[in-house]
């Protein structure tokens, strides 16, 4: 097993905070820090005339993320963030009267206000009805892999293979999760997998990815068309000037310039993750969100996720007093969220019970 004590002092910020608030925004290690600034100084040696070798990393990079989610490199694409994946999903679809979109309730608002800003009819059902409220008018499923506010895990190894089955595209927001959960992307198949890299996997803000499915690529057009879009635009000294020719590549939804510096944080967050093993760090968050959900009476009971949602009395100001003696937590819709990483450790959840 890994050594946790040594990977907590790669987040200085745990030196003065008791921080149980991943949900909201992960830590960002010494790691990624050094990252980014190696780039500037890079930057800075070169005059950034090397500027092509940082797509090179990038495309190392993608490698690595196909690794973590077991897809291909060529499904993985930069993106700012999670709803510029769900956008360009919803502009690639040629909508017909009485199309519609099935949602769950209580959603996080990108898979509520984005269908809903499309003009699709838009249906909320509970999860246990969600394939119920699938007819023969449903062109999309959108969904999160787990829920914001209650860590509800979707049952996405049973609803994915039916809704392939059915023709029904599943667009799935892996941003509460992946990181702390595994994800198998070559067995669930998504039509898109979408993340937002800020919270779980411990990023700056400003960065994510998602995966889009070989048969989605071959009809989904880009919502962006930029001087990357044709397939030859590392020609940078004769780019190419006419109608682009696409690759059939992911990275045909990216368009212009990549976030670079972001993009390297990124990558030594993912070596850190490939390192310590998606498997160890599941287990061990998964062990200390069980010992959190241990400490509240009124914790829903998921025990499959690494959000702690508790219902309490006044949750904002339980949630404010905590943050008063050093303990970051949130409230969502009424309950106490609790959301614990493979940084965080007993002393956490003492300091926690503690102040309860």
């Amino acid at each position: 097993m890994p050594n946790w004590s040594e990977v907590r002092e790669l987040f200085p910020a745990l030196q003065r905070w008791t921080f149980l608030n991943t949900a909201t925004f992960g830590q960002v290690s010494r790691r990624s820090v050094e990252a980014m600034e190696e780039h500037f100084r890079r930057r800075d040696e070169t005059a950034a005339s090397d500027f092509l070798s940082w797509f090179d990393d990038a495309d190392r990079l993608r490698a690595k993320l196909a690794t973590l989610i077991r897809s291909s490199p060529d499904d993985i694409a930069f993106l700012p963030n999670a709803c510029t994946a769900l956008g360009i999903l919803l502009n690639g679809i040629d909508w017909r009267q009485g199309d519609e979109i099935v949602t769950l309730e209580n959603e996080f608002p990108n898979q509520i206000y984005a269908p809903l800003h499309q003009g699709p009819a838009l249906k909320e059902v509970p999860a246990e009805g969600l394939l119920d409220a699938v007819t023969g008018r449903t062109r999309l499923v959108v969904l999160s892999a787990v829920n914001y506010t209650s860590g509800f895990r979707a049952p996405l190894e049973t609803l994915a293979p039916e809704l392939r089955r059915r023709g029904v595209l599943l667009y799935v927001d892996a941003t509460q999760m992946l990181g702390a959960l595994r994800f198998d992307f070559s067995a669930i198949q998504p039509d898109m997998l979408a993340v937002n890299c800020y919270k779980w996997m411990l990023a700056p803000n400003g960065v994510g990815f998602m995966a889009v499915h070989p048969g989605l690529r071959e009809r989904l057009r880009p919502l962006s068309i930029g001087w990357r879009s044709h397939r030859d635009w590392r020609n940078v000294n004769n780019l190419w000037h006419g109608k682009p020719e696409l690759k059939s590549t992911a990275e045909k939804y990216e368009g212009g310039m990549l976030p670079s510096s972001l993009l390297y944080a990124l990558e030594a967050s993912v070596d850190l993750m490939l390192e310590l093993t998606p498997d160890a760090i599941e287990q061990r968050v998964l062990q200390l969100a069980l010992q959190t959900r241990a400490l509240f009476p009124g914790a829903l009971p998921y025990a499959d996720t690494p959000i702690v949602a508790a219902n309490v009395d006044d949750a904002p100001a339980l949630s404010a007093r905590l943050k008063q003696q050093g303990i970051l937590t949130s409230a969502r819709h009424g309950m106490l969220r609790v959301s614990t990483h493979f940084y965080n450790d007993e002393s956490d959840i003492a300091r926690l019970a503690a102040a309860l």
